[in-house]
């Protein structure tokens, strides 16, 4: 296989097969139904080695209006590697981008690639995973109710920095949003759904590290025994108790941004679990 046998394309519905070997390949968990759900909010790229036509590469870009999207899904095969084909990966995704400000997890091996691409570090995210142990169902949190939208995007737009409304309204048809009202509106709210082996907890949107154990209490109350995955950031200060939990760290990785558009920053509220961003 050679750079002149593969060559780039959109990424349509028939590649998902293919994109699900090379994520086997990698170790992820993700199904069929997971990566579905990937490129339906996104617009992405796959390289074809054309000698075989076979996937031999993936890249998804999830965009948020016209101002942020996540680069997610970034698979090179192992036989393709070492030949500059992430690069071209991410050089079309970036231009399919377009102004927008761009953001991905990185791992340490990719972390060399996306500096010289013009993305900076801001943060350290830790994955968790486990079978849940049995932890108390807060009493101020409660599944959320249609007329709750609205009070939610507008905390995750604070919180995240961009309008992800398709993001969630999609997260509420396909698994579950909850949120905490202490009586005086919302001041917080977590998704929920279906992943790999078991499901995964995320976004959480919360003020401060007590609220996002709450939100996290909630779903996880609910899946005593099952495999959950709870990505969180290293300054949430939840890492520990989700040990505690069950929920062990597993691995970590480097969020960066590339600063193009105008996508705001966010306030004080914090987006502790990452995963249903991210989608990796």
């Amino acid at each position: 296989m050679t750079q002149s046998t593969i060559s780039l394309t959109a990424f349509r519905p028939d590649h998902l097969e293919g994109a699900l070997r090379l994520s086997r390949q990698a170790g992820w968990p993700h199904r069929l139904e997971d990566w579905q759900l990937a490129l339906d909010l996104s617009a992405g790229v796959v390289a074809l080695n054309t000698d075989a036509s076979t996937v031999v590469g993936t890249i998804l870009m999830t965009p948020y209006k016209r101002n942020v999207a996540t680069v997610n899904m970034v698979i090179v095969d192992e036989a393709a590697r070492g030949r500059g084909l992430g690069r071209r990966l991410m050089e079309a995704i970036i231009e399919q981008a377009g102004s927008r400000t761009l953001r991905l997890v990185a791992t340490g091996e990719g972390l060399p690639l996306y500096q010289n691409l013009g993305f900076h570090s801001t943060g350290t995210i830790i994955q968790h995973q486990g079978l849940a142990l049995p932890v108390a169902a807060p009493a101020d949190v409660r599944p959320a109710e249609s007329h709750d939208i609205f009070g939610i995007l507008e905390l995750d737009r604070s919180a995240f920095g961009a309008d992800r409304r398709c993001l969630l309204r999609t997260l509420a048809e396909v698994g579950q949003l909850a949120v905490l009202d202490r009586g005086h509106g919302i001041t917080g709210f977590a998704a929920s759904r279906a992943f790999g082996r078991g499901e995964v907890i995320g976004p959480v949107v919360a003020a401060n590290a007590d609220d996002g154990r709450a939100l996290l209490s909630f779903f996880m109350a609910r899946s005593e025994g099952r495999f959950v995955r709870v990505d969180t950031t290293e300054t949430s200060q939840l890492s520990a108790w989700l040990s505690e939990q069950g929920l062990v760290q597993v691995g970590d990785g480097i969020a960066m941004q590339r600063p193009v558009g105008v996508g705001s920053s966010p306030s004080t509220f914090t987006t502790f679990a990452l995963a249903s961003q991210a989608f990796g």
